[in-house]
């Protein structure tokens, strides 16, 4: 089934009668999960014996997010790096290893790892062997989203954890690569253009660093020059911080201002069509016919911001489906960064 924006069609997690958008643009995208769907919303609770593993989730995720904001942008990259892979939603992310996931160059800099040992430490004491370390990071990223503005989306549970991570198994793209690679690169995993342009909207939060976009600053595609596309504004402010010969790689705001206090806001959208958004492939999504269309929508100072909300929530939950090892596959860890 399809997601038709024109006709201001109601969208649904239609596996459990969610509505989740209303939206009027005439970009097409898929309205449910991918199938077959093999997880359950409230697994813990209907079919294990830790009903309260979401609650006890929750209330962990809040006090680690009163503590440090940027837990939120932290888990968005960490369940993106996890579910993009190539082994899926499996928590391979989190598996310790020096060929493992997190220590590819692409995952450089990734954080929450911490977070989350300290949650699973927290329900292991109250439901040992029961709650993955998958569905733990998937839960908890939804929570910290939630904290910092997004909708409490609807997590399908049941995931189990995979026994292997391997630097090969990450293919994640470099951020400047073009609007047609990003797209292909998102269909590979299943998801859309609509999915693809809503979850690159967790750029209204976080940071990135400067060797991502040195090739925007000073040698766009070869040219010696900048990425023509870029305010000149951005580009003086962004030199000032990633200077050419700098031995250093300092980090850089994502989304200045919401950036800085890590709320989920549209203000992304907007500076996209501002021509101020901070990685190529963002500032690509101006280029394209129909993402052009559903930045625009988002940007929308009057119904922007709630279309956004909904269309994250259903996109979450589709990245969030990508190859889940359920049932008899996986296994349950008792330590998210190592096998039992």
């Amino acid at each position: 089934m399809m997601r038709e924006r024109r006709k201001c069609s109601i969208v649904s997690l239609v596996v459990v009668g969610i509505t989740l958008m209303s939206l009027c643009i005439s970009v097409r995208g898929e309205n449910t999960l991918q199938s077959p769907v093999k997880l359950i919303w409230h697994y813990y609770k209907l079919n294990t014996t830790c009903p309260n593993a979401e609650e006890y989730i929750k209330h962990q995720v809040k006090l680690f997010w009163q503590k440090d904001k940027s837990i939120t942008a932290k888990f968005l990259r960490l369940l993106s790096a996890d579910c993009l892979s190539k082994n899926g939603c499996d928590g391979s992310i989190l598996l310790d290893g020096p060929n493992s996931e997190k220590n590819a160059p692409q995952n450089k800099g990734l954080g929450g790892f911490e977070v989350i040992d300290k949650i699973k430490i927290v329900l292991e004491d109250r439901c040992p062997g029961v709650v993955s370390c998958t569905d733990i990071l998937n839960l908890a990223t939804r929570d910290a989203a939630h904290l910092a503005g997004a909708p409490s989306y609807p997590v399908f549970t049941g995931r189990r954890d995979g026994f292997t991570s391997s630097i090969d198994a990450v293919d994640l793209p470099s951020p400047s690569i073009s609007l047609q690679q990003g797209i292909q690169y998102f269909q590979s995993k299943g998801l859309d253009v609509l999915d693809m342009t809503t979850l690159l909207g967790a750029h209204s939060m976080g940071k990135t660093h400067c060797r991502y976009i040195m090739d925007r600053l000073y040698n766009f595609n070869g040219t010696r020059k900048p990425d023509p596309s870029m305010h000149k504004s951005l580009l003086k402010d962004l030199r000032k911080k990633c200077p050419k010969n700098s031995k250093q790689d300092p980090t850089v705001n994502l989304t200045p201002k919401s950036g800085n206090d890590y709320q989920f806001t549209t203000l992304y959208y907007s500076r996209i069509l501002s021509r101020k958004a901070v990685l190529g492939l963002d500032q690509q999504l101006l280029f394209g016919d129909e993402t052009k269309e559903i930045v625009e929508e988002f940007a929308d100072p009057k119904t922007g911001f709630e279309d956004f909300r909904r269309s994250f929530a259903l996109s979450m939950s589709r990245m969030g489906n990508i190859k889940v090892l359920t049932g008899k596959n996986g296994e349950i860890r008792r330590d998210c960064r190592r096998r039992n």
